[in-house]
């Protein structure tokens, strides 16, 4: 309201020396733009934080869209705790999460069916080194450590295609707890797998936790489990949880 009653103020002022001609008119309505866009602006940014919305989330993933499935790759950064000595340790591992999504009609993709597979900084490093003949497979058991291992089985292959023009990307998970089996292949072209290598090899060193030490020798990370207040919540749903 107070920043209302000065806008129709300097209004008023302005409309009163554009009526009698003084020098100074443009100046004073330039004046007046820029405090009515800040006003808007400032507006804008109540309503957003009243709605509940963060103004610095970040939601980046490279996302490849083909016929029969969608594929996207983001850096899910690791989490860090205090113990009582006052060192800090990783909580949770920082890891590339690979999402993919069934196709359900032309440019259409089913989020509710995804898939997640995280690759470890270890697999992240098999993938950035494969060659344009190479291929590699991983496998992953979600359930592990607890008394349902082996009940669910991934297997992520991602082999180069014989004519060098690219690579298929191919994510096989078995549920035997659901009776379930799903079967994604995504088919990338050398240009789209050399972003995901670059990407990937930029991302390392974060999802290791050592930017902290690189660019922030000073600053202590969060205590608070999860993931660090930049990253979107949806990235909360790891592969564990599929």
């Amino acid at each position: 309201m107070m920043k209302l009653a000065r806008l129709l103020a300097s209004r008023c002022q302005l409309s009163e020396k554009l009526l009698y001609g003084k020098v100074g008119d443009v100046k004073d309505a330039s004046r007046l733009y820029a405090f009515t866009s800040q006003a808007r602006i400032s507006n804008a940014r109540e309503n957003s934080a009243a709605k509940g919305y963060i103004a610095d989330r970040i939601f980046a993933p490279y996302s490849v869209y083909k016929g029969k499935a969608a594929l996207s790759v983001t850096p899910v950064l690791p989490t860090f705790t205090k113990l009582d000595s006052g060192t800090l340790v990783v909580d949770r591992r920082g890891v590339m999460m690979m999402k993919f999504l069934p196709a359900i009609g032309e440019r259409k993709y089913d989020n509710e069916k995804r898939q997640m597979f995280a690759l470890s900084p270890t697999e992240v490093g098999s993938m950035i080194s494969l060659g344009p003949k190479d291929s590699c497979e991983f496998f992953h058991d979600p359930s592990m450590l607890s008394s349902n291992a082996g009940q669910v089985r991934k297997s992520l292959t991602i082999k180069a295609h014989a004519d060098g023009t690219g690579y298929l990307i191919s994510l096989n998970v078995v549920n035997n707890i659901l009776k379930t089996k799903e079967f994604f292949t995504v088919p990338v072209t050398t240009a789209e797998f050399a972003v995901m290598k670059t990407a990937c090899s930029f991302a390392l060193p974060h999802i290791l936790g050592w930017d902290r030490l690189t660019n922030h020798p000073s600053r202590e990370p969060r205590r608070t489990v999860g993931l660090p207040s930049k990253v979107d919540p949806q990235f909360l749903d790891s592969e564990w949880d599929k």
